[in-house]
Formats: structure tokens, C-alpha cells, sequence
């Protein structure tokens, strides 16, 4: 499989299939599509990752793609404006934020959602209690509302990011929550209570703009 990300207000990819390849697109994210090319609704994770997605706000299914002939091409896009990254799953799995999965190709790609490892960035980080997970070997697109802003952490490293501008992160980067000082700065900055507080080693896509509120970038 071969894919190529195209446009500059609101990208897509574009995929070209031989024959028998496979891939997971979020649910409303196939554009447009060979006749050679099929899809389906499937929950992965089975049962319990049935329940878990439901939670999640990601929608239960995801949609598998498959095609019958070489040449063939599908195109993957979002719902809203924003630019799409790459993610090659070879420097580890990738924790994405709801709204920014767009689909995933390989030839072992699993995909779960996960419960936040602390409470606190769970309930006030912004990204919720569940994030989705990918793994395995391949390829993840991420879509990121405007642009993107890319930092590689170190070890140790921290950064502080506004409620609404984390798109994904490495699964070695720590995530947690801080407040952000006295109730003048949370009631008059802008930011509310709590930042999000981004600790490395790793990978972590910010967006430049808050995705927009209720929006998940895909039908449910």
C-alpha cells in the first residue's frame, strides 16, 4: 500500500491498494472509493472494546477497508478543517485524543481504548477518561485541527498545553494535569483551572486550534 497526504486548508490522504491490503478508517472518515475497494463496520476489541469505545465518545465501530484488485485507491478525510501527520507505528504506539484518529494501515495494527493512568488528568486534562490507543506495525493518521506543533521530549521534559490542543502523544510520554495558580488567573485567563502537563520521553502533535466542542471529527 502506498498513501499520499494531499491539500493544504483541509487535508486528505490518499491511498493506493494492491490487492488484498487492508486498512481501519474512523467512522465517516471514506471519501471516496475504487469499485474494487470494500469496507464494513467492525468493533475492534471485540465486546470489551465494544464497551469501552461507547464510553469513549469514538463511536462503537470503526470502518475495515478491503480491496479485491491492484490499483485500486480509497481517500480518508475528516470532518472538519486541520491538516493530517503520518505516525509510524516502528517508534512505538500512539494515544490519540477523540477526534484525531483518522485510519490506520499495516499488517498487525491493533487498536483499543484505554483508561487515562491518572484520575486527575482523566477528569480535567481535557482529553477525557479514555483515550484510544494504536499499536502493532504500520501506519497511524492523525488529524490535528489547524496546524500542527511537533515537540520530541527528552527525558524529563515537560511542556504545559491549553485544554483542547493535545492531538496525540507518545505511549512513553507521561500525562497529567496542573493547576494553573490563583483564581484570578483560572476565572480570567482563559484556560480554566488546569493545564495539561506533558512529561517525556517521546512524541506529542499539539493543534494549533481547540477542536471544536461536541465535535469527536466523525460520525458516531
Amino acid at each position: 500500500m502506498e498513501y499520499e497526504i494531499e491539500g493544504k486548508f483541509a487535508q486528505i490522504v490518499r491511498l493506493g491498494f494492491s490487492k488484498a491490503d487492508e486498512c481501519w478508517a474512523s467512522k465517516g472518515s471514506l471519501t471516496a472509493y475504487d469499485p474494487a475497494v470494500n469496507w464494513e463496520l467492525k468493533v475492534p476489541g471485540g465486546v470489551g472494546g465494544a464497551a469501552r469505545r461507547v464510553l469513549s465518545g469514538e463511536g462503537v465501530t470503526l470502518t475495515r477497508v478491503r480491496t479485491v484488485a491492484d490499483n485500486s485507491e480509497a481517500i480518508l478525510a475528516s470532518n472538519e478543517p486541520g491538516k493530517i501527520i503520518d505516525w509510524n507505528l516502528d517508534a512505538g504506539p500512539v494515544l490519540t485524543t477523540r477526534g484525531s484518529f483518522v485510519g490506520a494501515y499495516g499488517p498487525a495494527v491493533d487498536i483499543d481504548v484505554i483508561v487515562t493512568r491518572r484520575a486527575g488528568a482523566a477528569f480535567f486534562g481535557g482529553a477525557g477518561l479514555f483515550l484510544q490507543k494504536i499499536s502493532g506495525q504500520g501506519v497511524v493518521f492523525i488529524h490535528g485541527a489547524g496546524d500542527f506543533i511537533e515537540y520530541e521530549l527528552d527525558r524529563g521534559q515537560s511542556i504545559m498545553v491549553s485544554t483542547g490542543n493535545l492531538a496525540a502523544f507518545a505511549d512513553s510520554v507521561d500525562y497529567d494535569i496542573q493547576r494553573v495558580g490563583g483564581v484570578r488567573r483560572a476565572l480570567f485567563g482563559g484556560e480554566g483551572l488546569f493545564m495539561t502537563k506533558l512529561t517525556g520521553p517521546g512524541r506529542v502533535l499539539l493543534q494549533s486550534l481547540k477542536r471544536m466542542s461536541g465535535s469527536s471529527g466523525q460520525a458516531t
